[in-house]
């Protein structure tokens, strides 16, 4: 079978990481069992060797083996949809894989519903950021567009998770005025195509109250695009000459990803403990597995499967005593990852909503014999920092220090330093300055949200998860 370890968020999150394992199902006779049958024992089997919880799966003998395999596969898990909210199978691995790198069929939006109006039925979508290369961003839209009509039909709470499904789409756009949104007549025609995801909305270093603040908006932790990270960086540490002074990192729409990405940003960002960062066995995270898979890792001998230390990256600041990290529900699994990781060395201020709340990750695994196409991504690990802290598992994750809805309208720019989220980060850093500006004269009309967890124009988009490179 193969096992392919992610962190990351489903939300669709998924929340933790990744890793793929090929291997054989076992003694299944094919011949003398039906084709579900033999899945399905093969997918218990699989389950019964890494799934983190497999002590609280139930006897095979009490199971339904005939049902179908993507129904089968949740009747295993361990309190699905509350102690297990992250564990899923998906009829296609290669669908799930292109998935969990972020390769997927979409206008390239993430949006936040409003209601409408006073009565609570109609909805209005906000786009919150648009994918660099998508067909959105080829059709002029942006951050803070008013979608108030698609394909001609009215949004509503009964239709709103389900009516960018179609492959083209006619969006009708609206403006806000006067706490009213009003529809001008536009119509936008867009198609989805296959895109890559570019994690990286927005990087810019802002001057403000004799400081030099750094902001990046990640959305995705994706291997492909650490160099890009580290360039980031690089321009973040050499920034006239000293670099910048304070950092703000963005992850409120950040579901998770790789955790060896996550790791990198850790490493980035984490101040360098008196020399120490790289050159000695500093921890910064600690994996635990079920009985039976640590005691294949043990006799491996692999101490890195089960602890990471901290490694020398050149573009780390080095310099930070604390970073601001704007969150969400949204914020989830590697994102999570990154808070937890630093908690135990810098100061970490945490503003916007409370976390998804995922501190497990998950395998890939396929059948190595090729016989069913299924992808399983079953929580296989839990994580934790240095000092074995691991208590965001829980549906209300971390707690902001500073709490805030992102449902401030009309939606400033993102790195825009009016921008809800980010001026509340830039107040805390320069009160004096903050005020110098005006900002807190910016009159903004709070709406009403159809739920607080931003929504991606492809559910694919939505998923929270952590998981490990199998490159490693």
């Amino acid at each position: 079978m193969r096992i392919t370890i992610w962190m990351l968020s489903i939300v669709f999150l998924l929340g933790a990481c990744k890793k793929t394992i090929i291997g054989d199902s076992g003694n299944i006779n094919t011949s003398t069992v039906s084709s579900d049958s033999a899945a399905n024992n093969w997918i218990y089997s699989t389950m019964k060797d890494y799934y983190l919880w497999s002590d609280s799966m139930p006897n095979i003998n009490t199971t339904n083996l005939n049902s179908k395999p993507t129904d089968y596969f949740y009747t295993l898990l361990n309190n699905y949809g509350s102690t297990d909210r992250f564990s899923w199978i998906d009829s296609s691995a290669t669908n799930l894989v292109n998935q969990l790198n972020g390769v997927n069929t979409v206008l390239g939006i993430k949006y936040n519903a409003f209601y409408a109006d006073l009565t609570n039925t109609n909805v209005v979508f906000v786009i919150a950021y648009v994918l660099k290369g998508s067909a959105a961003e080829k059709a002029g839209l942006k951050r803070g567009d008013v979608i108030i009509k698609v394909d001609g039909q009215t949004i509503t709470t009964s239709n709103y998770t389900s009516i960018l499904q179609s492959q083209s789409l006619k969006l009708e756009l609206a403006t806000f005025s006067n706490d009213l949104f009003t529809s001008t007549g536009t119509i936008v025609s867009v198609t989805k195509t296959e895109l890559q995801t570019n994690p990286i909305i927005k990087d810019t270093i802002i001057e403000w109250g004799g400081k030099k603040v750094g902001y990046l908006n990640y959305v995705q932790f994706l291997t492909s695009f650490d160099d890009s990270l580290k360039s980031i960086f690089t321009r973040f540490k050499n920034y006239k000459s000293t670099g910048i002074d304070e950092l703000v990192l963005d992850l409120r729409y950040n579901g998770g990803g790789y955790v060896t990405s996550s790791d990198l940003l850790t490493n980035l960002i984490v101040k360098d403990l008196n020399g120490k960062i790289g050159n000695a066995a500093t921890i910064m995270n600690q994996k635990i597995y079920n009985a039976t898979y640590t005691a294949v890792l043990k006799k491996e001998n692999q101490p890195s499967d089960f602890v990471t230390n901290f490694q020398f990256q050149a573009a780390n600041l080095s310099n930070l005593s604390r970073v601001f990290i704007l969150t969400s529900n949204n914020t989830a699994s590697a994102s999570e990852l990154v808070i937890n990781n630093l908690k135990p060395y810098m100061n970490v201020i945490l503003i916007g909503e409370h976390t998804y709340g995922k501190n497990v990750g998950s395998f890939t695994i396929t059948d190595g014999q090729k016989r069913w196409a299924f992808g399983l991504q079953p929580i296989t690990f839990k994580i934790a920092n240095s000092k074995g802290e691991s208590n965001y598992g829980t549906i209300n994750g971390f707690t902001p220090d500073y709490s805030l809805l992102d449902n401030a309208l009309p939606y400033k720019q993102l790195g825009d330093p009016a921008e809800t989220y980010l001026s509340q980060a830039l107040n805390l850093i320069s009160g004096v300055a903050y005020k110098s500006f005006g900002l807190d004269q910016v009159v903004k009309s709070k709406k009403p949200q159809v739920q607080q967890l931003s929504i991606g124009d492809n559910l694919n988009m939505d998923k929270k998860d952590m998981f490990l490179d199998p490159r490693r």
